[in-house]
């Protein structure tokens, strides 16, 4: 293990941080419990005081295929692991074109586009050096419960990548902004959409300092230029405030917030 300085006004998806001293973790290193694990920096928001942070270095970024199971390193990057899947003509992977990060990052929260998501061709994972099951782990929308840090994952595979359903996903998702964000902000509520409840009140486009709501999708958190924390902060608690208070409902976020108490 070694430490580097990541700059998450640069590294973040969403441009809004400063420079933080983070833990690398090689293979065959123990893995401390007292450090916040991070993959892309694709849906967390960075405070002024994080707690500590660590993440998986290149040992963790590989990629085989082995009889009818892919291994994927959890540091591996989702673009290429859509290149792999397209160059071997493997089915199942197709969302990853519009979801940047990592494996890991993208177990960590099941993600996926509408009802595809990472669980659906999940086999089992390797958690903390131990290989788990799928059956289990508890999980869910938008959620997975690890107990502890994914450092690979094997998936089950079927043959027949289709450039089709790639397209129709990509589709689906432009609608999103083009400047800097860190994916959606909350999650959708059951039988509901968080973008369409911070639109009903009045919240789509609105700005505060250098960060906003998008005028283009109103789930969507923006940074305008040299945006920060508080500003961002303050227009998620907003947007939880209001929305409970006309719908009676809690928005629950998406985006991880890292901040010590």
């Amino acid at each position: 293990m070694y430490y580097k300085i990541i700059d998450f006004a640069k590294y973040s998806s969403i441009k809004v941080g400063q420079p933080v001293e983070v833990l690398i973790l090689e293979k065959g290193d123990k893995i401390p419990t007292d450090r916040y694990l991070i993959g892309g920096a694709n849906n967390i928001l960075v405070s002024p005081n994080p707690p500590p942070l660590m993440m998986l270095g290149k040992d963790f970024s590989h990629i085989y295929l082995e009889k009818d199971i892919l291994t994927i390193g959890a540091s591996m990057p989702t673009g290429r692991i859509l290149s792999f899947t397209k160059k071997h003509n493997i089915s199942g992977f197709e969302f990853l074109a519009k979801l940047p990060g990592t494996i890991g990052g993208i177990l960590a929260m099941n993600a996926g586009v509408k009802n595809y998501e990472i669980f659906n061709i999940l086999n089992s994972i390797n958690i903390n050096g131990e290989w788990i099951e799928k059956d289990n782990i508890e999980y869910g929308y938008r959620f997975t419960k690890l107990n502890g840090v994914a450092l690979e994952a094997k998936f089950n595979i079927n043959y027949g990548f289709s450039q089709n359903l790639l397209n129709e996903l990509v589709k689906l998702r432009s609608n999103q902004p083009k400047e800097p964000s860190a994916g959606s902000a909350f999650k959708n509520p059951k039988n509901d959409y968080a973008g369409r409840l911070i639109e009903s009140v009045g919240l789509k486009g609105f700005k505060y300092g250098n960060m906003a709501f998008s005028d283009v999708h109103s789930n969507f958190i923006i940074n305008l230029g040299n945006g920060k924390y508080k500003e961002a902060k303050y227009l998620i608690d907003l947007a939880k405030e209001k929305v409970f208070k006309k719908f009676n409902i809690l928005l629950e976020e998406e985006i991880k917030i890292l901040a010590t108490k």
